[in-house]
């Protein structure tokens, strides 16, 4: 019985410890964001002195917003740079957007590449492998078609391209749109993936997104070029992994990635969290254990027991306010991502917040129910250490 006490005693001071520890990453990921997020570089050098860049932009299919995002990209202030669109299907409706775009702005370097490549089974490393091939430019950047550039954000992650730095990338975030899903997908964004997001890069831990990552391709090209990395559906993941293992260090930019595109639902978002669980558990599989311990939900009931057991606390007392002040924090977390006063009231955000509180751990549970991910038009299957094999063609949404 004597030891049985020990073990709830030790069980509880742990507990309560993970609770405090949780708490001081929520305050570093404000601190560290608003410095972080304040701070804009500014070139040391002449302009003509600083590297060119190749943009590569791989396109599949057409959204009310595609133009709007792809001609933000001819209007980057930067002294050189090119532009690679790759498209894999020639008879894709987004050929004709480019090319309006490329007329548009002759003075702008922009080529366009249809049919891809097969390398592997990861569909977008094939869609960009010849235009990755065919780069003139040692500073690579990817940029998914959803991504809306704004016009410093090119020169600011080259500007944190030191010498010891090999990848540099800007935090996901979403611009302002119509609807609530839009006011969804900025709040699980600016909170419980900001709080991920900003500590990792804190500690150099690998968190980089290939949304929009700028990337030394010298490096990549001494261990077999991108299509090395065409094993992995997280190609991302395993390019900053590489550039880590290499001596560089990772870099998240001062400018957040504007996530633009022009199809969007909470159904969807949650399919998309869903296959980011899936591709996590299967590269580093321990976030099986730790992800559901860092939810808010999760942590405030074996909280509540802790601080019942250790103070003799109410425990639903200690519940309420373990969400108050998560909640809080959440506020002023997304007001530092967003720079300044919310497009939505904070009623939306609570009810929001709430929402993706009380859903979260349900897209934990469903991305251990199926190996499978579906993305686009394709279906893998899923292996441990991140690879895939593609099963068949499924047309989705």
């Amino acid at each position: 019985m004597e030891s049985l006490d020990y073990t709830l005693l030790g069980l509880a001071i742990l507990l309560f410890s993970v609770w405090c520890f949780n708490f001081l990453l929520h305050i570093l990921a404000i601190v560290y964001g608003k410095w972080k997020l304040s701070r804009k570089l500014t070139p040391v050098v002449p302009l003509e002195e600083l590297p060119g860049v190749t943009i590569l932009k791989p396109v599949v299919g057409v959204d009310p917003h595609l133009y709007e995002n792809l001609e933000t990209f001819f209007s980057i202030k930067y002294p050189q740079y090119e532009l690679m669109f790759c498209i894999q299907d020639e008879m894709d409706s987004a050929i004709m957007v480019v090319q309006s775009l490329v007329q548009k702005y002759p003075d702008v370097d922009s080529k366009i590449f249809i049919g891809g490549k097969h390398v592997g089974p990861n569909p977008k490393v094939n869609n960009m492998a010849i235009g990755y091939e065919a780069a003139k430019y040692d500073m690579i950047l990817v940029s998914d078609s959803g991504i809306k550039m704004r016009e410093e954000a090119l020169m600011d992650m080259v500007l944190h391209m030191k010498e010891n730095v090999g990848l540099v990338h800007q935090m996901p975030y979403a611009c302002t749109r119509k609807g609530f899903s839009s006011h969804m997908e900025k709040i699980y964004f600016a909170t419980q993936h900001a709080k991920m997001y900003l500590t990792a890069n804190f500690f150099n831990i690998n968190c980089a997104t290939g949304m929009s990552c700028l990337m030394r391709k010298n490096i990549i090209d001494e261990v077999g070029g991108l299509k090395h990395f065409s094993q992995y559906l997280a190609e991302d993941f395993f390019l900053a992994e590489m550039f880590i293992n290499k001596g560089y260090r990772l870099r998240v930019s001062s400018y957040t990635a504007q996530q633009n595109a022009g199809a969007y639902s909470i159904p969807l978002l949650h399919k998309r969290l869903t296959r980011w669980c899936k591709l996590r558990t299967s590269m580093t599989p321990a976030t099986i254990f730790f992800e559901p311990f860092s939810q808010c939900i999760v942590q405030g009931c074996l909280n509540a027991w802790a601080m019942s057991y250790l103070f003799n606390f109410t425990g639903s007392v200690v519940f309420l306010v373990h969400c108050l002040v998560w909640f809080l924090l959440d506020y002023i977390l997304i007001r530092v991502i967003e720079g300044g006063p919310l497009p939505f009231s904070k009623f939306e955000f609570l009810v929001g917040w709430i929402i993706n509180e009380v859903t979260y751990p349900g897209v934990i549970l469903r991305s251990h129910f199926d190996p499978k991910i579906v993305w686009r038009n394709h279906q893998f299957k899923l292996k441990w250490g991140g690879r895939v094999e593609e099963l068949h063609s499924k047309q989705t949404v």
